[in-house]
């Protein structure tokens, strides 16, 4: 029997082996970037894997798919079901983006800590919103709904396989094989002609909604390997003559620790493409939507450290507005250096990040009682910190990265009033729940806090 965390990595490298086909310069992205970490693990070595062996790391990739309708997305969601994969955090990208990108999203990933260590798979799934007027005014509206209606992105037999491994936690391996067949397959780049004129109509108001509403499939749009250096990745991708977008997005690079995460990519690479015209005949052309994304994952912070985080982001905005010429990496690190705390030690105190806890092996032997609190815990050397890494993302930064990777701004009439969407609405479209990443992270820390009591024998819940 083949469980699903098999079936999860077997399809994340299935899929890596056809993005590198389709895109070679994900193959060199890749490569640098097993460079990169060997390095970093030679110069560093157990420091750099604080934030996850570097098998894990290593491993690692997240995708990014992009879909039409509801319906559509809760075919994704029982797709990733199969492959223990959870939708978790609701991004709106409409909000993040001053230009046209009419999506909001969600990522399917493992939730659980032995999911993640074992492979911690993860696809970015955009929900396209041809209901909302700022993008799609009725007509338009009418037409791509009634297109989306009329296509099917995955068959009924992979639907039925997802189903039965999802509710039996586990597939035969013929029917493993074939599932994973089936499922890596649906998100192949189709060779079906495209309707030039109907996609260039669509790329008039968003490029994204010509990838999602102007083509009869979907594809995974990027493929996103994890590195420990992303500075020194950039520079190297752009030794090799290899475009790379204008900046590293999210937080800057400065002496303390990392949260979050940061995000660039190659450019959109312009691929050739079957193209229908409106007289019947099919030519060669070329679109360019896809592109090489890369990361470097730090430590997820609580509720007060994101409130922190998005208020810099503000006062760099306002300084960049007021000082057009500053470069802005300089700006965020003389925020950060100011604001944020240096160590994880402070990020801890200041519950400003998440921790999970455990008994230090070198803890006090003398007979003397253990302190209640949890500062003193550490303080004393009863009690040892480990990051939780941050495994979701930043709505701006994917923004960010969507719209560097866009010829055009595309059309958006901000006089309009948008459509109301949030996780409640998401939960229904995808008939299950979208989890709540800081719930999550909370609960895998206050996990580790409560053995922490049980084994130092502790009254109460610590603090």
């Amino acid at each position: 029997m083949i469980s699903q965390w098999q079936l999860r990595a077997a399809f994340a490298a299935r899929l890596s082996d056809v993005y590198g086909r389709e895109v070679p310069a994900y193959t060199t992205l890749v490569d640098v970037s097993r460079e990169v970490n060997e390095d970093v693990l030679r110069a560093q070595g157990a420091d750099a894997e604080r934030l996850g062996s570097i098998g894990r790391v290593t491993a690692e990739r997240h995708g990014a798919i992009r879909v039409g309708t509801p319906a559509e997305l809760g075919q994704v969601a029982r797709v990733f079901g199969a492959l223990g994969m959870h939708p978790v955090g609701f991004y709106d990208l409409r909000e993040a983006a001053a230009g046209a990108v009419p999506v909001v999203s969600t990522a399917f990933r493992p939730v659980d800590g032995e999911e993640l260590a074992r492979n911690p798979f993860r696809v970015f799934t955009s929900l396209l919103t041809p209901a909302d007027p700022r993008f799609f005014d009725a007509d338009l509206r009418a037409r791509l709904e009634n297109f989306l209606a009329g296509r099917e992105l995955f068959p009924p037999e992979l639907l039925a396989l997802a189903d039965r491994a999802e509710a039996e936690r586990e597939l035969p391996e013929e029917d493993a094989e074939r599932f994973l067949q089936l499922a890596v397959s649906a998100f192949e780049l189709s060779t079906e002609p495209i309707d030039r004129a109907w996609y260039e109509t669509l790329e008039k108001v968003s490029a994204v909604a010509a990838d999602i509403g102007g083509v009869r499939s979907t594809h995974i749009n990027h493929l996103t390997p994890r590195v420990l250096d992303i500075d020194e990745l950039y520079r190297r991708m752009t030794e090799r003559g290899i475009e790379m977008i204008d900046t590293i997005q999210g937080p800057p690079n400065w002496k303390g620790p990392d949260i979050l995460l940061r995000q660039t990519s190659f450019r959109a690479l312009a691929e050739p493409r079957a193209l229908r015209t409106p007289d019947g005949s099919v030519i060669s052309g070329a679109l360019r939507v896809r592109f090489g994304e890369v990361e470097a994952r730090g430590i997820a912070v609580t509720r007060e450290g994101r409130a922190l985080h998005d208020r810099l982001l503000g006062r760099i905005d306002e300084h960049l507005a007021l000082h057009p010429g500053a470069e802005r990496g300089e700006v965020a690190r003389a925020l950060w250096e100011e604001h944020l705390p240096g160590t994880e030690q402070e990020l801890a105190a200041q519950e400003l990040a998440y921790f999970t806890y455990q008994v230090a092996d070198r803890r006090p032997r003398d007979g003397s009682r253990p302190p209640a609190t949890l500062g003193e815990l550490l303080a004393q050397g009863w009690v040892q910190a480990r990051p939780i890494v941050y495994e979701d993302f930043l709505p701006r930064s994917a923004a960010g990265i969507f719209q560097s990777n866009l010829s055009g701004e595309g059309s958006r009439d901000n006089d309009q009033e948008g459509t109301a969407h949030d996780a409640e609405w998401l939960s229904a479209a995808v008939d299950r729940e979208v989890l709540d990443p800081f719930a999550l992270y909370e609960q895998q820390q206050n996990r580790s806090l409560a053995r922490v009591a049980r084994e130092l024998d502790l009254d109460g819940p610590l603090r």
